[in-house]
């Protein structure tokens, strides 16, 4: 519960004393103002994230208007309100209100019934009021019921345009996560306020919201052209189209994850600080960002031409696929993922004409299947150390751990005898001068895979393997050593 308690919440909102106009009452919107996030949109990706025909009955509910939409999700939903990004600048003023004996009001457009249960978490309202299904508690609307409730001399705390009515009624103003824009309408409309600081969000936080780093997987498909001694200038330029193309359509599944996996981030003890999940950008924007970087990848795509429009299109359907449902079905979710990799070495081929070697294939899948359980490897033993015996939004427990560890070291292996099979076989010899050095990538391959797994299995692996190789310098080092062999190779 958050530090903000002074007194008992008032449950009954009907029941709550009718107060005296008069300069006592706090009343405190909650969508972006006490709450860095909005509950209407909290409520529509948790619902989405369990049933992913739930549009259907939103675009049914929203028929009625909003605040039967609010209802309708609502009753989908099953919210956390205690992990929710409250803002400590507005818990700290109600504290100080409370203290010096006045009374508070959480009034919200929000369902009451969410209203509720934050207002229940906090204990630090004496009434709360939002909307109740037929009436949207939002505006102009919510300006006649606190003036009808209070009178005129209640102080407000609001962050939207919508607040500019509430404000006009109130006896004082405070913003919280104001837009200037909000800002300059009140100078304008003459109303004084006080402003709360807050942490607007900048740049910074939307580009890590498109996890940059995660970009590095994309470079494999560059990695037809490596294998297959390919280095024309023009198909450089279409495999870095295919980079950019890919980088953007990942970037959008990216987004549309982290907003179904809002509660469960706010779990982890590293995604909590997410963006989305720590209240740093509204989540509307992230459906709009969602949608930019799918066209732009989607534009590119179609440069490329249809066949690796069409790689791009199965990518796009499985991992979305993967958000809403597979990734919460055990072992076909590290399946899952080992393709998604493949399919970047793919698409690399259909971008740039390069027939693809089954043994490139071959060995990329066990490879793969081997980081995606050390993934899935990297989560349990985190889960173990937090003593929590489920993981939140995948099917995985924590006794799961032996087998997963397993799986991970068996395909890794599997991968090196592939690399060693390859080595030992004709096709090698037309393309390396000197295919025996090769041999010293399985030693290289075999030392790497070991070492990472005994790793996760202590528990110093980051979530993603293929982000922890790129920042690890003894990987770095195995990967500099790859590449000499095969520069060795071909001289």
């Amino acid at each position: 519960m958050e530090d903000c308690v002074t007194s008992p919440l008032q449950q009954d909102s009907a029941a709550a004393v009718q107060a005296p106009p008069g300069a006592d009452v706090l009343v405190v919107d909650l969508d972006g103002t006490l709450l860095r996030s909005d509950l209407l949109w909290e409520s529509f990706w948790e619902v989405l994230g369990h049933d992913w025909r739930s549009p259907a009955g939103v675009a049914l509910a929203l028929r009625d208007g909003r605040a039967a939409l609010k209802r309708h999700l609502t009753e989908r939903t099953s919210l956390e309100v205690e992990t929710l990004p409250y803002d400590r600048a507005v818990l700290d003023r109600i504290a100080r209100w409370r203290a010096a004996g006045g009374r508070t009001a959480l009034v919200t457009a929000s369902d009451e019934r969410l209203a509720r249960q934050v207002g229940a978490h906090l204990g630090c309202f004496d009434e709360i009021h939002g909307s109740d299904g037929q009436t949207n508690l939002k505006g102009p609307e919510k300006a006649r019921f606190l003036r009808e409730r209070f009178g005129a001399g209640f102080t407000y705390i609001g962050d939207s345009r919508a607040d500019l009515a509430v404000w006009q009624e109130a006896g004082a103003a405070i913003t919280a996560n104001a837009s200037a824009g909000v800002r300059a309408e009140l100078a304008q409309r003459g109303i004084a306020a006080e402003h709360l600081a807050g942490a607007a969000a900048g740049p910074r936080d939307y580009l890590r919201a498109l996890r940059p780093h995660q970009w590095l997987k994309n470079l494999l498909v560059f990695l037809p052209l490596l294998a297959g001694h390919q280095f024309a200038m023009a198909t450089l330029l279409q495999a870095l189209l295919a980079f950019l193309a890919f980088s953007a359509i990942a970037s959008s599944v990216y987004v549309l994850n982290d907003l179904l996996d809002l509660q469960a981030d706010r779990h982890h003890p590293r995604k909590r600080e997410r963006p989305f999940a720590a209240g740093r950008i509204p989540i509307a924007h992230g459906a709009a960002m969602t949608a930019g970087l799918l066209a732009a990848g989607t534009l590119l795509s179609v440069l490329l031409g249809p066949v690796f429009f069409g790689v791009m299109v199965l990518y796009y359907v499985m991992t979305t696929l993967y958000s809403l449902a597979l990734k919460r079905r055990i072992v076909l979710d590290i399946c899952v993922l080992a393709g998604l990799y493949t399919i970047r070495i793919v698409a690399g081929g259909a971008a740039t004409g390069v027939p693809l070697s089954v043994w490139l294939l071959a060995f990329s899948i066990f490879l793969f299947f081997s980081l995606a359980a050390i993934k899935r490897q990297a989560e349990l033993v985190d889960m173990a150390q937090r003593r929590t015996l489920k993981s939140r939004g995948r099917g995985y427990v924590a006794t799961d751990l032996p087998f997963i560890a397993q799986a991970a070291v068996a395909a890794g292996y599997v991968s090196v005898l592939v690399m060693a099979l390859y080595v030992s076989s004709p096709d090698v010899a037309e393309l390396y001068p000197r295919p025996d050095l090769l041999w010293g990538i399985c030693l290289v391959l075999l030392y790497w895979i070991t070492r990472v797994a005994l790793l996760t299995h202590r528990g110093e692996m980051h979530d993603d393997p293929v982000v922890f190789a790129a920042t690890d310098r003894t990987s770095q080092l195995c990967l500099l050593a790859v590449l000499l062999l095969v520069i060795g190779g071909t001289l």
